[in-house]
């Protein structure tokens, strides 16, 4: 087993440039429905060759430390992952390094956050802390081959920051 990697929570800032925070944070762009709604508008950009689609994800739940054995990536589009469930949820990232990830980054995401992963951005799997798993997910539908996964000799221990 490799060295241990901190999750820590996530924000905007630590994952710029992997992916985008998406989360009603500070005030909202605009207002809307006669004042009762806010909008905060555009808090991710969509970056597909070819169809986007919304799908639902229904995942089994994990629990920390969690054994990070394999990462993966999407070269045709971006993929955004959008809780539909109270909980949290583990998000992985890593840069890529030659082909392959580097040293993985580790995130806990809350109820209310979602996140948005770049085009060819190593990721963990859709994982959970807590049942029911339950994510819509907005990425590339058209048929064709999306996805290079990426095994460890030595898998990785994630665990959870104080």
């Amino acid at each position: 087993m490799r060295t241990a990697v901190t999750a820590r929570a996530i924000t905007a800032e630590a994952i710029t440039g992997l992916a985008q925070l998406i989360e009603a944070r500070g005030a909202p762009d605009k207002l809307i429905n006669q004042g009762h709604c806010g909008r905060f508008h555009d808090r991710a950009t969509l970056d597909i060759d070819g169809d986007a689609g919304i799908s639902v994800f229904q995942s089994a739940s994990f629990a920390l430390p969690y054994r990070l054995e394999m990462m993966e990536r999407h070269p045709l589009g971006s993929q955004a992952f959008l809780p539909l469930q109270e909980g949290e949820y583990l998000v992985v990232l890593a840069e890529d390094r030659d082909g392959a990830p580097g040293t993985p980054q580790a995130f806990i995401a809350g109820a209310g956050q979602g996140v948005n992963i770049g085009r060819n951005v190593w990721h963990g799997v859709l994982c959970p802390l807590s049942d029911p798993g339950l994510f819509m997910v907005v990425d590339r539908v058209t048929a064709g081959p999306n996805l290079e996964e990426h095994w460890f000799d030595t898998p990785y221990l994630v665990e959870r920051g104080t």
